[in-house]
């Protein structure tokens, strides 16, 4: 490279994490890994490991994806599990059941994060949405 192609190069733009993304990516993971944590304490809740799965690829889709709509995966996925929940709850009450069952805590402490992770991607998500945008798009920013 010669010094005049050097001075022509452009330094890549930093990764921006807004506190908003951080709250929700956190609370994605902390979600996925609460419901692990139920799965190996032996709720039956989670048939399958489909839920983290999922939760886990949203954080990295909404961590490392530059694209405008990750704000919408971002609180999409985790308002249809936390209705689900809600939902799960209201027919049968073995969610509810899970969060007073003292004699298995790692159920207890696994739906405690399943809530306060749902609770934080869903807020951080928010913030994602309500963040003000620039006239010119995200590249202009």
């Amino acid at each position: 490279m010669s010094a005049s192609s050097e001075a022509s190069v452009k330094p890549i733009a930093k990764w921006q994490r807004s506190p908003a993304m951080i709250l929700n990516v956190v609370g994605l993971v902390v979600t996925a890994a609460g419901m692990l944590l139920q799965i190996a304490a032996g709720s039956g809740l989670y048939p399958s490991l489909a839920g983290p799965i999922v939760l886990v690829v949203t954080a990295l889709i909404v961590a490392f994806g530059p694209w405008r709509w990750t704000a919408y995966i971002a609180l999409l996925v985790p308002l249809v599990l936390g209705v689900g929940a809600i939902v799960a709850a209201a027919m049968t009450g073995e969610f509810t059941s899970q969060l007073v069952a003292f004699g298995n805590p790692g159920i207890v402490l696994g739906s405690l994060m399943h809530s306060a992770g749902l609770i934080g991607a869903v807020v951080g998500a928010i913030g994602m949405l309500r963040r003000p945008r620039h006239p010119l798009g995200d590249a202009a920013a």
